[in-house]
């Protein structure tokens, strides 16, 4: 049976999700700009996002986003007006169900400024989702692994980290949605 991934163009929603299966957030509104196997690199900008307990917000900046099918985090590239900030979630790899694109979102996180300097987040958080749900040992190594992946990624200016990736990608968002 082929996995038929979303087509360039289509619109689709992200579902988050946590380790205990429980909904963590939707975002309405992605547009595909490529789909692979692989990867799937998407875009939004002023999209509704609806949190768990029901609040919504609005995104306030076009984003590119980056979900790869192997490595355990995703990348979203904010474009705005004194930069690209990146903010990287650790996370299951993609599954793609013709529903949504979904993952587990697994609370660490990495902000990534213009200047490519770092800051790794919700790390409190990461302890205490830890030991509440259970991660596995296996999935904890990964996790911290991929933080360090994540990390040469940036150092390396690899992926979403190129200096061109987000620009041409958003020229691409800029034609879908002519």
């Amino acid at each position: 049976m082929t996995i038929e991934y979303p087509r360039d163009g289509q619109t689709i929603q992200i579902h988050s999700y946590k380790h205990n299966g429980s909904i963590h957030r939707i975002w309405k509104e992605t547009v595909v700009l490529k789909g692979t196997p692989n990867y799937i690199i998407a875009a939004n900008d002023r999209t509704t996002v609806t949190e768990a307990d029901g609040r919504t917000w609005t995104t306030r900046e076009p984003a590119i986003c980056f979900f790869h099918s192997k490595h355990w985090f995703n990348i979203i590239g904010m474009i705005r007006e004194d930069g690209i900030y990146y903010y990287c979630n650790l996370s299951s790899p993609f599954v793609w169900d013709k529903e949504a694109l979904k993952y587990i979102d697994y609370d660490l996180d990495v902000k990534v400024f213009p200047n490519m300097t770092y800051v790794i987040l919700d790390e409190d958080e990461y302890e205490r989702h830890r030991f509440e749900m259970n991660y596995p040992s296996v999935v904890d190594q990964i996790l911290k692994n991929n933080v360090q992946k994540l990390i040469s990624w940036i150092h390396q200016r690899k992926g979403p980290f190129a200096p061109d990736f987000i620009d041409t990608w958003y020229d691409k968002f800029l034609f879908y949605r002519k």
